[in-house]
Formats: C-alpha cells, sequence, structure tokens
C-alpha cells in the first residue's frame, strides 16, 4: 500500500491546476482522514492507510479538482483559533472576518457586561468568537434559516459558548431588544459579479452572498433597521467588499451613524466599515 509521503505527492500533483493551494489542501483532507494534526504528515510519512481510508482520499481529491472547498469536504474550518464545524448552508469563515471580530473587541470594554448581536451569523463564528473572548457579554446569534441555526448551536455547544443565545429572525424583523453592538457579515456581492463563478464561491449559497445590483440592499436595510435596536452610542460594524468602503460609509453617515471609520484587511483592502448611534 502507498504511504502518507506517496499519497500526498501523488495528490498535490493532481491538484496542481486546480487548486492554488495544492499540497495544503491535500495535507488537511489526510488530516481529516486520520484523525491526526499536520505533525502527524511529516513524523510519519512511511504510514500506510488502509485501502477502504485510501479510496476516501481519493474520493476527496477528485471532488476538490472539481472545485469543492475543503471545508466542505472536512465539515470543519478554524477561525480565530477556534474550529468551527461548517455546511453547505453557510458561508465558510474567512480570515478576513477575524478583523470584524478583533475590531468590536477593541471598541468595547471587555471587562464590562456588553450586549451584542451578530446578524446572519452563518456557522455562529462571529458571535461565538467574541462571546469566548469575553464571558461578561451576552452575544446573540441571529439567522433566518432553521438548518443554519441547527448548526450553530451545536457549534455553540462543542466549543461552550454558554453566553451566546440562538434567535431566528430575518435581519431585525422579530428583535425585541437593544444593544450595545450589532454586528454582521452580510451579504455584500453584486447580483452580475463574475466572482460568483469561481472558486470556492461557486459551491457556497446565493442567498448567503448576492445583495442585489450593487451588492448594498442588505447592509442599507439592516443600516435602516439598526437605530431601532442600538443602544445610544451603540455601535454598528459590518463586513463589506474591498471595494465598499466608501459607499458604505455614506449609508452610514445618511443614516446619522457618527465617528464612522473604514479598517482595511491584511490585503490592504478596505473590509470594515463601523459607525455609532450617537
Amino acid at each position: 500500500m502507498p504511504n502518507v509521503a506517496e499519497l500526498l505527492r501523488d495528490a498535490t500533483a493532481q491538484l496542481a491546476e486546480a487548486s492554488p493551494s495544492a499540497q495544503r489542501d491535500a495535507e488537511v483532507l489526510m488530516c481529516h482522514l486520520l484523525g491526526k494534526p499536520r505533525s502527524f504528515l511529516f513524523t510519519w510519512p512511511e504510514h500506510e492507510p488502509a485501502a477502504s481510508q485510501v479510496a476516501q482520499f481519493f474520493h476527496w481529491i477528485e471532488q476538490r479538482r472539481d472545485g469543492q472547498p475543503v471545508a466542505y469536504l472536512t465539515g470543519r474550518r478554524e477561525f480565530f483559533g477556534h474550529e468551527f464545524l461548517v455546511s453547505s448552508d453557510t458561508l465558510i469563515p474567512r480570515p478576513d472576518t477575524e478583523l470584524l471580530v478583533e475590531s468590536v473587541l477593541a471598541r468595547l470594554p471587555t471587562d464590562q457586561p456588553q450586549r451584542l448581536v451578530d446578524l446572519g451569523t452563518g456557522t455562529g463564528a462571529i458571535a461565538i468568537s467574541l462571546a469566548l473572548a469575553c464571558e461578561q457579554w451576552q452575544v446573540d446569534a441571529v439567522d433566518f434559516q432553521v438548518a443554519v441555526l441547527d448548526l450553530v448551536q451545536r457549534n455553540v455547544s462543542r466549543l461552550g459558548a454558554k453566553n451566546v443565545c440562538i434567535l431566528q429572525s430575518n435581519w431585525c424583523d422579530n428583535l425585541s431588544e437593544r444593544y450595545d453592538a450589532i454586528v454582521s457579515n452580510p451579504p455584500y456581492i453584486a447580483a452580475d459579479d463574475k466572482h460568483l463563478n469561481e472558486g470556492d464561491v461557486r459551491f457556497e449559497p446565493q442567498t448567503a452572498l448576492v445583495a442585489g445590483a450593487d451588492g448594498l440592499d442588505d447592509i442599507r436595510k439592516i443600516t435602516e433597521q439598526s437605530r431601532a435596536h442600538l443602544n445610544v452610542g451603540g455601535l454598528l460594524a459590518f463586513e463589506h467588499g474591498y471595494d465598499q468602503g466608501a459607499a458604505v460609509a455614506e449609508i452610514l453617515s445618511r443614516h446619522s451613524f457618527a465617528r464612522i471609520e473604514t479598517l482595511k484587511d491584511y490585503a490592504d483592502h478596505d473590509r470594515v466599515t463601523l459607525g455609532y448611534a450617537d
């Protein structure tokens, strides 16, 4: 039987033209197959998986070659130092979204009780990461899909985020509370954006990606609704597209938000815009 080193070499070659991270993809899938950390691959390269494992591994490699995201194949993705369960009902958490979590943590008192809501929570990655970082905070995780909320509950349970409350609502429609912060990574891609036909995005739910002709419909709606659900001085923070910073800042300004700022991600692109309900 082929060993780990040989299998990884073969899989990387098969993925070379399909993925810009071919070696990393093969390693992640092998670790998931074996239930081992990445260090195992280099410590025991001569390990020979069972025939059934080899067959499963190359089935995943074929699916990845066809474009399936690795996170959907493994059902897991790391975000903000935590491993989250993912499904095809949700967006895959991305490193850029960690900036949204960091910006909220930097602007609210982490040693005092605060009430926050994460709108369109998906996997719950934002809400749960905030809750785990600040145990005094109460964080509501909101989504309109029952299947998504079931996944959030599983992530809450396995990560021990006891200060997260899960609610079903289409944005703020069913909310009755006021919050110190409203946070959201909403759909922000324009309906005719060519990127919808490229890479992992092809397999992610369109309802979590597309927001009208310019990609800003949901940001407009949330901003309009948020005034009725924010305490005085409350924070509203969005993740958005790399070229939408000025447009989102204008939307917040139009709804009388103050101290508006746009933050850049690790690639020096506009990524998060926030303001205060002063």
